[in-house]
């Protein structure tokens, strides 16, 4: 009998739980690393707008930062996510 995938009695009742904690908390991460990576590039294009070629690297800076946090918080997020549903990382 394969275990691993028995998905009944208590096991079942918390992966539900697990994966719905997984999912929101997963949900409400990538919402947040979303407006701050939106954030972050709007900031980034107002600087460089408003200052022209000078300010250029910096805006061009606020902007990266901005979209690498966002794509932290994804990866966070979907790790979440994955350990609500009990999924393993296969190496």
């Amino acid at each position: 009998m394969n275990d691993k995938n028995n998905n009944t009695g208590a096991t079942g009742a918390a992966k539900v739980v697990t994966s719905t904690v997984g999912n929101t908390v997963g949900g409400l991460a990538n919402t947040v690393g979303g407006v701050l990576g939106a954030v972050s590039r709007g900031l980034g294009e107002t600087v460089t707008g408003a200052t022209g070629g000078l300010g250029k690297p910096l805006g061009d800076g606020l902007a990266n930062i901005g979209t690498g946090v966002e794509g932290g918080v994804a990866n966070v997020a979907q790790g979440v996510k994955d350990a609500g549903e009990w999924k393993t990382n296969p190496k």
